[in-house]
């Protein structure tokens, strides 16, 4: 199979089945994230696993486009930790850090046969402090997005998004 493949075939999965993930394949997933690029190598993440059911819920009540949350078997929350961000102007580089680790969790659950979906947070002040209460994060910790997760409920279908006309050689 051409690795490219695994590009091409991420989806956004917003329905699961009720099969549960183990905390082996969560930590996996956490793990294939820390293995993202990171400005500095400062590695500005944090991350909050969860399988519970009642803060699945809790978490899909207060996110006004992922109620689907409650429906998932566990999630993911990527956060930014400001206390290993950089200082000053360079500290919004936690963002793209963050961004990079949730792309390999998605292409992660893609390889394993598991549907996954980026719902965002951050910036929204009234989200990043309801997650931040259900969550008990510290004030250091910035919730970015939270990636629902499981197995697939039917056959979802990736989006075709190549345009040439955003490709632009040497100059726009």
């Amino acid at each position: 199979m051409d690795p490219f493949n695994i590009f091409y075939q991420r989806k956004s999965v917003r329905k699961f089945t009720e099969e549960n993930l183990s905390r082996e394949t969560l930590t996996q997933l956490i793990r294939a994230a820390m293995a993202a690029p990171t400005a500095g190598n400062k590695q500005p993440w944090a991350f909050v696993a969860v399988d519970a059911p009642e803060v699945l819920a809790r978490l899909g009540a207060v996110l006004p486009y992922a109620g689907f949350v409650k429906g998932a078997p566990a999630a993911i929350v990527v956060c930014g930790d400001l206390s290993k961000a950089f200082d000053g102007v360079e500290e919004p580089f936690w963002v793209q850090d963050c961004s990079a680790a949730t792309q390999n969790i998605l292409l992660a659950c893609e390889m394993k046969g598991l549907g996954a979906v980026w719902t965002g947070v951050y910036p929204l002040q009234e989200r990043m402090d309801a997650v931040s209460n259900i969550l008990n994060l510290p004030d250091h910790i910035v919730p970015l997005n939270v990636i629902p997760l499981g197995t697939p409920s039917g056959t979802p279908k990736p989006k075709e998004k190549w345009a040439p006309e955003n490709l632009h050689w040497q100059a726009w």
